[in-house]
């Protein structure tokens, strides 16, 4: 392939990537700020934010953990938050014991309780551990905020009324996670601003 044609499938990514996120921002702001404000009111009444997701969701999950724990974009307290698919001595004896379908929902049994939130992440909507880590968690009340694409897959069928789907509208896996990524960036400067006001500096 030529390096000019190199070029022009670069510059293609960053069209489609441009492309989604504002075909997304047209339909997902008011589910991201609903998601912003349960997580918010989840914090400030004590409880933490359990993630999980697999693969380059999961990525993502630790990601958005890791950043609620220290900081975003500016200093502040600690936010109490942990990624399911982080321990990997706990998935693989899950994984061992029971089955891989249970890692995080054994792990949501142990850890979670009423008043938290789950936030599970899926490209496709069907990955069966998160699935079952939102069954694990309407069975402990913890609500749920879903990221997903697609058409939501399975993991759309499991959520209630109580719950929040923030359901990217493409069907590229990388596209997806793309926006998922901003989604998570919207949550945490959200989340701040309700819980520590506006930065001033």
């Amino acid at each position: 392939m030529q390096f000019m044609d190199l070029q022009k499938r670069v510059a293609q990514h960053f069209n489609h990537s441009i492309a989604t996120k504002q075909g997304a921002a047209s339909v997902l702001v008011p589910e991201i700020a609903s998601a912003s404000e349960l997580i918010t009111e989840a914090l400030l009444a004590g409880g933490k934010i359990l993630c999980c997701g697999t693969a380059g969701s999961g990525g993502l999950a630790q990601y958005f953990a890791s950043t609620l724990l220290n900081r975003f974009e500016r200093e502040r307290p600690g936010l109490p938050a942990i990624a399911l698919n982080a321990d990997t001595q706990a998935l693989t004896a899950i994984a061992n014991d029971l089955t891989y379908r249970e890692v995080f929902a054994q792990q949501l049994r142990v850890l979670g309780k009423e008043g938290d939130v789950l936030l599970a992440i899926s490209a496709s909507g069907n990955s069966r551990n998160v699935a079952e880590a939102i069954k694990a968690a309407r069975e402990r009340r913890i609500r749920t905020v879903a990221l997903t694409g697609r058409d939501g897959g399975d993991i759309a069928d499991l959520l209630s009324g109580q719950d929040i789907e923030i359901r990217v509208p493409a069907q590229s896996v990388a596209r997806i996670q793309e926006v998922h990524l901003l989604v998570l960036h919207s949550l945490c400067d959200l989340i701040d601003i309700q819980i520590f006001g506006e930065d001033e500096s």
